[in-house]
């Protein structure tokens, strides 16, 4: 009797399921599948995109804090009327600034290529010994501080 009963409620069940999958056309399922396959796709793009512009601001930051770093350092070097290691440094400061610059991001490209060229500017006119004032140097830590808050 209980082999009688396993077998009409699996014919039931088959029959039940057949009935179900008939009212489905198989193309629904399959347009289901490709639309979950394209989000599935459009959603990995979109967070391997969040992920490199993460990356890639980081290593903004990091180019901006070394940066700023040999800046202090040439800022010291000129207190102590030492030119040559503060020209150095500024060097430094602008190699930073410009390999920054190739891996940002367009909107940004622009005040790093400015920053560069002040820093630039700067160490010119500490090598040819023309007189600076601190507050030059200031006004380009400053800058510094603003694109490292943008």
């Amino acid at each position: 009797m209980a082999k009688f009963l396993v077998v009409v409620s699996l014919l039931a069940g088959a029959f039940g399921a057949g009935y179900y999958l008939g009212q489905r056309p198989v193309g629904t399922l399959q347009r289901t599948v490709a639309e979950l396959q394209q989000s599935l796709k459009d959603m990995s793009r979109n967070v391997l995109d969040t992920t490199l512009g993460i990356e890639r601001d980081l290593r903004t930051r990091q180019g901006l804090v070394e940066a700023k770093s040999r800046l202090v350092q040439a800022k010291a070097h000129f207190a102590d009327r030492n030119f040559g290691d503060a020209a150095k440094e500024l060097s430094e400061a602008v190699n930073a600034v410009e390999t920054i610059t190739k891996g940002a991001k367009p909107d940004s490209t622009n005040a790093l290529r400015d920053m560069a060229g002040s820093l630039r500017e700067v160490k010119v006119e500490i090598v040819t010994g023309k007189p600076v004032s601190l507050k030059k140097l200031d006004e380009l830590q400053q800058r510094m501080d603003q694109l490292l808050n943008n």
